[in-house]
């Protein structure tokens, strides 16, 4: 008898083993980092638009490094974000030293290097992707049908 009941002791162990990473997966994804939520707040009433290579920077136009996520380029109806290859390399306490080829426009392939704030050395590369347009939704006004 004991014999019999050995390979289903055995394999209801096993079960227990497995059931822990199984309930884990069931759990909620991990909370946002600050700069996820950042980013999240300043889009908030914007649609996306179609990635593009390169952005016009004429004018005054405001460059926000949100830590460990995302360069945010532009102000008014339409901003533009570069998450770049390798988001968690941004860094706001750092100095972005940035040699454009175009002219005028910021694009993917430009070179974007760091500088520490403090002791002024070379501190990384950060690696450019395309540039995505979030622009702000009209509301409609009241009496429009």
């Amino acid at each position: 008898m004991i014999r019999i009941l050995r390979p289903a002791l055995i394999a209801t162990a096993g079960l227990g083993l497995i059931a822990p990473p199984l309930a884990a997966a069931d759990e909620p994804q991990q909370e946002q980092t600050e700069g996820e939520q950042e980013l999240a707040k300043l889009l908030e009433g914007r649609v996306a638009g179609e990635p593009v290579r390169c952005i016009n920077t004429f004018g005054n136009q405001n460059l926000r490094i949100i830590d460990e996520t995302a360069l945010v380029y532009g102000r008014g109806d339409t901003i533009y974000v570069n998450r770049t290859k390798h988001p968690e390399d941004i860094d706001d306490d750092e100095i972005l030293v940035i040699k454009r080829f175009g002219g005028s426009q910021l694009c993917r392939l430009d070179n974007v290097t760091t500088v520490d704030r403090f002791s002024h050395m070379f501190s990384g590369v950060i690696f450019l992707d395309d540039f995505v347009p979030y622009t702000k939704v009209k509301e409609p006004k009241d009496g429009d049908g």
